[in-house]
């Protein structure tokens, strides 16, 4: 099969496509012909060099997400599986390839009537985002800042976070992006690229930080007592790093997302669900075929791309 290699760790062009042998489904295993793969950012972290929440050693075929056909199953597996339409996460690594395993426990369904890619793009950041809105315990009338709002979470928490009933105040880096999270139903836009832009977003009650850095920083002033902020990303290369003491200071509860296996498995059952009924719309930004891993990941680095990036298997 073709399959995308990461044989060092380097800039996006260390990725490159080659051949690898066909996988074979184990024990409580499927076999899935992939047609898309998800691309997240903790991917182009690890790529360069940065920490992986699994344990890797190159070479390696990068990966976590895949929507597909099942084309076989393993032992202790329904065998009436073959030919169901999935998205599945897998065990770090084997997404970035034409045919990938994963354990028949962590698939997912394909609802009738929602498109394969729309599920792939659901399947990382749909469950994180329906996690967060859970974890800060959204009321009707709150106002929430979503961060990266544009973004592959963000543009789902805009969405969740008003039909919630909260008003969103959505942050982004430029007119495009802060156009796309206005048509998605914030409430209010704010570039955070030109100066006085928390001024113009104002108190907050909630803050999605997804940015870190000097923005996160920034967004965290606009809390006040019972505020709450959760910070689930890092785009601008640093976590916010707001010490508990300052934030108890100003009765601000830092919120930390603490997932098990159930919770993410009923999260991503309802964001599919949502999306399925029309209520939920993940926005795919960028599309590149396999053999543009490299592209895919250097557009995410340029932070230009909106939505979710997907590569384009079959």
């Amino acid at each position: 099969m073709r399959a995308v290699w990461l044989r060092e760790f380097g800039g996006p062009e260390v990725l490159a496509l080659g051949e690898a042998p066909d996988p074979v489904p184990g024990e409580g295993q499927v076999l899935i012909e992939v047609a898309y793969a998800n691309i997240t950012f903790v991917e182009t972290q690890f790529r360069a060099g940065g920490q992986s929440p699994f344990r890797v050693e190159l070479p390696v075929i990068p990966g976590n997400g895949v929507g597909g056909t099942v084309l076989a199953t393993g032992p202790g597996v329904d065998p009436e599986l073959a030919g169901a339409k999935v998205i599945s996460s897998l065990s770090g690594t084997g997404g970035y390839a034409e045919l990938a395993v994963a354990s028949a426990e962590t698939l997912h369904r394909v609802p009738e009537g929602l498109p394969l890619d729309a599920a792939v793009a659901l399947l990382a950041d749909g469950r994180t985002a329906a996690m967060l809105l859970g974890a800060v315990a959204v009321e009707p009338g709150e106002r929430v800042l979503v961060e990266a709002a544009a973004g592959g979470v963000g543009s789902l928490l805009v969405q969740l976070a008003t039909a919630a009933g909260a008003t969103v105040v959505a942050a982004a880096g430029g007119a495009r992006k802060t156009e796309l999270a206005a048509s998605l139903g914030a409430a209010e836009v704010v570039d955070y690229t030109e100066p006085g832009w928390t001024e113009r977003a104002g108190r907050v009650d909630v803050v999605f930080d997804g940015v870190g850095g000097e923005i996160g920083r920034a967004a965290f002033e606009l809390l006040g007592p019972g505020g709450r902020m959760i910070s689930y990303g890092l785009a601008s290369g640093e976590w916010t790093g707001i010490p508990e003491e300052t934030a108890a200071e100003r009765g601000v509860t830092l919120v930390s997302l603490r997932p098990n296996p159930e919770l993410v498995r009923e999260a991503t059952r309802h964001v599919l669900a949502e999306a399925a009924a029309g209520r939920l719309r993940p926005v795919i930004g960028q599309r590149f075929p396999l053999a543009g891993a490299a592209a895919a990941h250097a557009a995410i680095a340029s932070r230009g791309t909106i939505g979710k990036t997907l590569l384009e298997v079959r």
